[in-house]
């Protein structure tokens, strides 16, 4: 191939193509359990977390309901993949195969989403929430005035018990007026290694000769970024106006070209230079519309 901007703009074309059709046939799984909040600065406060206000009977005057003032913010970062075709490949009409990678970039940049939420989930033993400790904790504080401790975390490998009391305990949930939260989990999230529990709890017909209650009282969802922890399991209530899950996107990722005659790469290194780039992060949402377990401890059931 003769080598001038021309013909570099129909190769830009070709790889671009490459990688949107890429981007656009990834499944999008984040949105299962998060919700995609929109950012215009450098970070995002979310003030009004740990506050569900609900109805009463109208005596008197108004009832202002205050929103606690929690002091969380998501701060946005930058990602970035970058990769370089040598001019020599597009002068010898190599550049062909150069493609897949280009569409490979496409499916990374699609599951980046995927990759942060559901790493935000398995991060969630450890890293703190709304209220200052460990999004899965021991120690929530709920119920009328804030003095009921409740719990969203275990170590209970994933059985028909442990999805039971998990279910259980979501359901329990109260607010700080004492009312119920009215919170009804709805998706089950396994690792490949927990699928076939997972599909027993929530599909078979029996379990152990035994009519299985459970079925269908919860949708399940496989998802291979857990492959690293296989014995965790998370049941969530994703069914409201915020899911457990916050993916903040300041900058949608995008791909670019250097490949100018003058671009310090062409003239220095002769290569031409491809990146996609963005800006996003992830939180977490209520802590009390999700349920973790690590899966290290037989069930007691």
């Amino acid at each position: 191939m003769i080598v001038n901007q021309a013909s570099l703009k129909g190769l830009n074309v070709g790889y671009s193509a490459a990688y949107n059709k890429s981007f656009e046939g990834v499944e999008k799984s984040y949105e299962k359990i998060a919700t995609t909040v929109p950012s215009t600065t450098a970070e995002t406060r979310y003030t009004w977390l740990g506050q569900f206000p609900q109805m009463r009977e109208w005596i008197g005057e108004r009832e202002i309901q205050n929103i606690s003032a929690y002091d969380y913010s998501i701060k946005n970062k930058k990602f970035e993949m970058s990769v370089s075709v040598p001019r020599d490949a597009i002068e010898d009409d190599q550049y062909g195969t150069y493609t897949p990678m280009f569409s490979h970039m496409g499916e990374a940049a699609a599951r980046h989403p995927n990759t942060l939420c559901f790493g935000a989930l398995k991060a969630g033993f450890r890293e703190k929430c709304y209220d200052g400790k460990p999004f899965f904790s021991e120690g929530h504080m709920a119920g009328e005035g804030g003095r009921t401790k409740f719990s969203n975390f275990s170590h209970d490998r994933l059985d028909a018990s442990a999805y039971m009391e998990a279910r259980a305990s979501m359901m329990c949930i109260t607010g700080d007026k004492g009312q119920a939260l009215n919170l009804v989990p709805n998706l089950l999230v396994v690792s490949p290694a927990n699928e076939m529990e997972g599909r027993k709890i929530l599909m078979a017909d029996t379990i152990d000769g035994t009519t299985n209650v459970l079925k269908g009282t919860a949708e399940l969802h496989v998802e291979t970024e857990l492959a690293d922890m296989p014995a965790a399991w998370f049941l969530l209530c994703t069914n409201r106006f915020l899911k457990p899950i916050i993916f903040q996107k300041r900058k949608e990722i995008k791909l670019t070209a250097l490949t100018k005659d003058d671009d310090a790469n062409v003239f220095l290194n002769d290569e031409y230079i491809w990146g996609a780039d963005g800006r996003s992060n992830t939180g977490y949402g209520f802590w009390q519309m999700a349920y973790g377990s690590d899966g290290t401890e037989t069930s007691k059931g």
